[in-house]
């Protein structure tokens, strides 16, 4: 039998970045910065990249990470490091996992533990860019 089912957090990492990567519209001015291409998963989680929002200038002064994202053996960990209650919500009503991070500043987890879970974390994504663009033009 074939198993069909994305379980390795490393490849689950890389399938999100692609996937962040490659979508424009919302998501045009999100890039993969400080990526690890020989990350090795560990139990708690190895920093793989984090996600950042560009900034519409050419210096590079307003932009921002939005995520971290870490990889364990059987899944990827992305950790909002903005719009916390934003990513915390549609990742519920989206199925994920989710648990907030009481550090300084918070963070929110959200796990994915399968490769078909990507499509929804990227509709975290979408919703966290969209709190963040609406609260800079307000």
């Amino acid at each position: 039998m074939v198993d069909d089912r994305l379980g390795d957090g490393k490849r689950i990492a890389e399938f999100l970045a692609s996937e962040l990567d490659g979508l424009g519209d919302a998501l045009a001015r999100v890039a993969i910065t400080d990526a690890d291409r020989e990350v090795t998963p560990t139990p708690d989680g190895a920093h793989a990249y984090r996600v950042t929002r560009r900034d519409d200038g050419t210096d590079g002064s307003g932009a921002f990470d939005l995520a971290v994202v870490f990889v364990q053996p059987d899944r990827a960990r992305v950790e909002f490091l903005v719009e916390q209650e934003t990513a915390a919500e549609v990742a519920s009503d989206e199925g994920l996992r989710v648990r907030p991070k009481a550090s300084r500043p918070p963070r929110t987890l959200v796990f994915v533990e399968d490769g078909a879970e990507v499509k929804r974390v990227v509709t975290v994504f979408e919703a966290v860019v969209a709190a963040v663009d609406g609260a800079a033009s307000a």
